[in-house]
């Protein structure tokens, strides 16, 4: 059956159906607005992102401090946009058979200083945030405007010697706030997943962090993090599944994100089209970030998240209506991925509704073709990223031989301006991987 003779029910049920097989699908979101009633109908708005980006700038003099690494970006945590030419060439080879039209870019979070991923924007502001506020509280800061080298002395040292931070994670967003809060002195305290690799408890635990296992999957860490860290009076709780402070920092990387794309002579309008791509887990990240770039861009962006077959959390969520209301085990699935960024069954309570009226689209990936991208992006580029963040590769990949996407793109009016688009595939994370795991990665048969 043609796809034009299909009702919007049919496909829904056709879709689900595949997700529910674990067959990789392509989804348009039909619940997308345009993007000036979106905005009109957000809580949260552009100067929500200016107040983040001021607060980050007010600690960029700490963080030089505490992280020599950040002072070439003058004390900011962003990331190199690099064009990858050699990558699109591969993937538009016979042996992937992409079509991809304009140009190929990576924004290497992958790379970001202190702990190495894309959470190092949220988690580390979200830090931020909160040691401001006590330190402020408490006069350890007389005002927004004091010397927040400050909050590096002896005294403030002592003080948030005496607060906790807590959080729950699969690895990243655990080493982004296991890194600050211990760098701040906070009695910091992670609880991982049975998901998470060893050599990331192995580092937060040689940064002096409390790292507790649990046989579960990341849903259950983070309900014995927030139990634990409640039933504290001096412990604070990094809400990955609630977390508007974390979605904040992440929302700025869309400004940094502007000066990088003049630098490259990249225009971005109602010719030149912008697509960028998103590994997608409990929804934060990808979320903050789409949220940023839709606050700038408008209609001129479209970003898509890309997630495992075997844990499409947040496709899930926003086909079936139900957002956090339902797991993948629920529908049979396991949840289970090497892309262990992504390997959550549950999407989050805030973001999954908030973002729908600005998200593109969702497309899922099977592990097996994770780590042929990740292969490819080292045999072409020599650039590492974790398997989680190669999902953001099967993005270009799937706008350029894909019927959904080809409906898309005319009901967009795009056909004639994909040869002046730029595609921006979003690497998550890798940096900090131990080099006899990137081996072991590499080696990896796809």
């Amino acid at each position: 059956m043609e796809i034009d003779s299909l009702s919007s029910l049919e496909r829904r049920e056709i879709l689900l159906t595949d997700i529910r097989n674990a067959i990789e699908v392509e989804w348009a979101n039909p619940m997308k607005m345009n993007n000036d009633d979106a905005v009109l109908r957000s809580s949260l708005t552009l100067s929500d992102i200016d107040s983040a980006y001021a607060r980050m700038r007010r600690f960029a003099p700490l963080m030089k401090k505490l992280f020599p690494e950040t002072e070439e970006r003058n004390g900011l945590i962003d990331s190199d946009l690099v064009e990858v030419s050699k990558l699109r060439e591969a993937l538009n080879s016979p042996r992937i058979g992409a079509d991809i039209s304009g140009r190929l870019m990576m924004k290497l979070d992958s790379h970001l200083a202190v702990a190495g991923s894309v959470k190092a924007r949220g988690g580390i502001y979200e830090v931020m945030k909160h040691a401001e506020i006590l330190a402020v509280e408490n006069g350890i800061l007389e005002s927004f405007e004091d010397d927040y080298c400050k909050l590096a002395d002896e005294e403030a040292r002592e003080f948030f010697a005496t607060r906790k931070l807590q959080v729950g994670s699969t690895g990243n967003l655990g080493l982004s706030i296991g890194i600050m809060g211990a760098a701040l002195g906070f009695q910091t305290i992670v609880h991982m997943s049975s998901d998470a690799r060893q050599w990331k408890k192995d580092l937060l635990r040689s940064k002096g962090v409390t790292v507790i296992e649990y046989e579960g999957n990341y849903s259950d860490a983070v309900k014995e993090g927030r139990a634990k860290s409640d039933a504290d009076e001096s412990s604070y709780f990094v809400d990955d599944e609630h977390s508007q402070e974390l979605f904040l920092g992440y929302a700025v990387a869309a400004k940094m994100l502007v000066r990088q794309l003049a630098a490259e002579h990249i225009v971005v309008d109602g010719d030149h089209p912008l697509f960028v791509y998103l590994p997608c887990g409990v929804g934060g990240a990808p979320g903050g970030i789409t949220f940023g770039l839709k606050q700038l861009f408008g209609e001129n962006v479209h970003c898509f998240f890309v997630e495992p077959t075997q844990a499409p959390c947040m496709l899930l969520g926003m086909v079936t209506g139900l957002f956090d209301n339902i797991s993948v085990q629920d529908i049979g699935l396991s949840g289970n991925t090497q892309a262990d960024g992504l390997a959550v069954s549950r999407q989050s309570g805030f973001v999954g509704e908030f973002i729908l009226p600005f998200l593109s689209g969702d497309f899922t990936i099977k592990d097996k073709r994770i780590f042929e991208y990740l292969q490819l992006l080292w045999q072409h580029e020599g650039i590492f990223i974790e398997p989680s963040a190669c999902a953001a590769i099967h993005g270009p990949v799937c706008m350029g031989r894909s019927a959904v996407m080809d409906e898309y793109k005319y009901d967009n009016r795009l056909g004639k301006k994909m040869a002046n688009a730029t595609h921006i595939i979003w690497a998550t994370g890798g940096n900090l991987v131990p080099e006899e795991v990137r081996q072991q990665l590499l080696a990896r048969k796809a």
